[in-house]
């Protein structure tokens, strides 16, 4: 791929983005937890085995975290992004240990241009997670709007 930002022509349905690699370490794990969801499964190696997670266990929300952060570096950052209205569906499929990696992909499943919003087009994607074994930990669907080129062109 070239230099160029994507913009909304840039997401036809079918076109796949590679998601990581990302790591997840204990000391995340605990951290992410500790402020924002304080479980034992979550902030204690010890409380992880207790539970029916089988170890240490980023929460959900860590999980949604790393995804979010995964899309930024895959291709949000380097596009006309516009933001998004929100997420249809957010499945936490398995736990996400300690020491796992992170890795998939977000692939565009349809796009149209925005009749409210000129100059907008919105495109709807699924995106799977998945460890280092290829289990699936995480799928999620959701719009995401992007600037036209010509819009984003214009602004520049």
């Amino acid at each position: 791929m070239n230099n160029q930002k994507l913009s909304y022509e840039d997401f036809a349905p079918g076109r796949s983005f590679p998601l990581g690699p990302i790591p997840v370490t204990s000391e995340e794990i605990i951290e992410f937890a500790t402020e924002f969801d304080p479980q034992p499964m979550h902030t204690s190696e010890a409380g992880g085995k207790a539970s029916i997670l089988g170890g240490l266990a980023a929460s959900g929300w860590h999980t949604s975290a790393l995804f979010m952060r995964m899309m930024a570096e895959g291709y949000l950052l380097n596009s006309y992004s516009q933001g998004a209205p929100g997420i249809d569906i957010m499945e936490w499929k398995k736990p996400v240990l300690s020491g796992d990696t992170l890795s998939g992909r977000s692939i565009v499943l349809e796009s149209r241009l925005m009749r409210s919003r000129p100059g907008i087009g919105i495109a709807r994607f699924k995106h799977e997670i998945e460890n280092q074994r290829g289990e699936l930990v995480c799928y999620s669907e959701n719009w995401i709007m992007f600037s036209t080129r010509e819009a984003a062109e214009a602004r520049t």
